[in-house]
This record gives C-alpha cells, sequence and structure tokens, in this order.
C-alpha cells in the first residue's frame, strides 16, 4: 500500500488540529509537514512546523488547507506550482477564484478538491438541493453562522448558491421597495441571507417553493471539527488521481 504524504496549513487551528491527529493515526498517510505561523520551528505529531506553505512542500504530494480566506488562494496555487495536489477546506473563495485555480490545475496537471463543507451529511444536504433544483424553479438560500464568523456568506453557502445557478424570482430584487438589500445577496443568481448571531456554528438552510407548497433542506454543524475529518481526508486520498477542480463533496462521493 503506498503511502501519501500531507502537508496541513491551518495545523494548530480548530479543524486543522484534528486532522493532525487523524492523519498521523492513518496507516495510508504520512503527515510530512504543517503550516503554521504561531507554531513556525516547532514540531506537531512529529512533523516540522514552517511558517508559509512555500516552505513547507518539499515531498508532499497533497496539501490540505484550512487556513484563511486572506491566504488560500496563494497556498493553492503555490502549491499547485510545486505539483503538489490540494484540498481546500477554507471558505472565502468567490467562482472567480476558483476559475483561476481551475486552470492554474489543469496547466500543471495537478488536482484540486474544493468543498465549502466536508462534512459527509453537508455534501448530502447539497446532493439533494441540486437534485431538487431540477424539478423545482424558485429558491432561495439562508446561512446561519457565529456572531464572530468573518466572511458572509459561508463557504457552504457561498458554494451552494453557485452551484444551485439562477433561481427564478416571483419578483425580481431591482422591483423591491423599501430596502432592496433586505432580499440578500446575489450569489451566482441565488439570493442569500446570512445571519451572524451567537450561539450557531454554521447551518446552512435552502428553501424550495411552488404556490401553496414548500420544501426545506438545512444542515446544521455540531460544535467540534469531528465532521470535517473523514471527508477531509477522503479528498486528501482522492486528490492525486484527480486532474483540474473538483467542486463539491458530494461530486466525489456520487459523482454528480
Amino acid at each position: 500500500m503506498s503511502t501519501l504524504t500531507i502537508c496541513i496549513a491551518g495545523a494548530t487551528g480548530w479543524t486543522g488540529s484534528a486532522l493532525v491527529e487523524a492523519v498521523s493515526a492513518a496507516e495510508d498517510l504520512e503527515l510530512r509537514s504543517c503550516v503554521s505561523r504561531s507554531a513556525a520551528g516547532g514540531e506537531l505529531a512529529g512533523a516540522p512546523v514552517h511558517a508559509s506553505v512555500a516552505d513547507a512542500l518539499g515531498g508532499v504530494d497533497v496539501l490540505i488547507d484550512y487556513t484563511s480566506h486572506d491566504v488560500v488562494k496563494a497556498n493553492t496555487l503555490t502549491a499547485i506550482e510545486h505539483g503538489a495536489a490540494v484540498v481546500i477546506g477554507t471558505s472565502g473563495l468567490t467562482a472567480d477564484d476558483f476559475a483561476e485555480i481551475e486552470a492554474a490545475a489543469l496547466d500543471r496537471g495537478t488536482g484540486v478538491i474544493a468543498a465549502g463543507n466536508f462534512s459527509l451529511t453537508a455534501a448530502m444536504a447539497q446532493a439533494a438541493a441540486l437534485l431538487a433544483a431540477r424539478h423545482l424553479p424558485y429558491w432561495e438560500v439562508i446561512d446561519y453562522a457565529s456572531s464572530t464568523k468573518p466572511d458572509a456568506p459561508s463557504g457552504t453557502a457561498r458554494e451552494l448558491a453557485e452551484r444551485l445557478g439562477a433561481s427564478k424570482a416571483d419578483r425580481p430584487v431591482s422591483e423591491t421597495s423599501g430596502a432592496p438589500e433586505a432580499r440578500g445577496a446575489a450569489i451566482g443568481g441565488t439570493q442569500v441571507h446570512s445571519l451572524r448571531l451567537p450561539s450557531f456554528t454554521v447551518s446552512t438552510e435552502v428553501v424550495f417553493a411552488l404556490p401553496d407548497e414548500r420544501l426545506t433542506i438545512r444542515h446544521d454543524a455540531g460544535s467540534s471539527a469531528a465532521p470535517y475529518v473523514a471527508g477531509s481526508l477522503l479528498a486528501a486520498r482522492a486528490a492525486p488521481r484527480t486532474q483540474g477542480l473538483v467542486r463539491g463533496l458530494d461530486t466525489l462521493l456520487l459523482g454528480a
């Protein structure tokens, strides 16, 4: 059985810490290096910690990035340039960012797997929403997260909105009187409403409607990083066999 070498960026963060433990415990994975500015120069689970991705890619097959929206794009492009596959768990990238990443990956012959949420249940919720959208033409997305979450919408909600595509609103936002911004932001043609309040972790809800009936598909995340570990490792194992960009864990699981 061949062993994949892994670099985890954001290794001291909420999800990164859980991934360090999981990669170290996996028989088919080797934690080759970590990236964390706060812990640079030390070690995590026996792997050296670097201050930047560029310094950590020697001998690495796959970069798993759980950093921040400020650096994830640069980290990904750096890894691609070094010939490493990438798993993007960091939110905040736009459709234009992903188009640039896909072009770079195809040019270099590497694979990138990105998901707004690597939870298996979130992937199934997204798959169900994409199936429903084939038959139900009206929908909007509601995005719930903690008041401390810096980005809006969440990566989960943004990815869902962009993949759903343009919805058909009964009344276009441009015709709304009063405060049109109350109708939310248009993300990939879908209206998205972001709530940032204490007590939420991350929840994403898509509401489909027809006259006199509604369908709501909702995913709720808990308070630990455990749900994201299995999906991230599944993506890390698949990324070296991929060329270009795969968006959504459901795409990887179901070939959607």
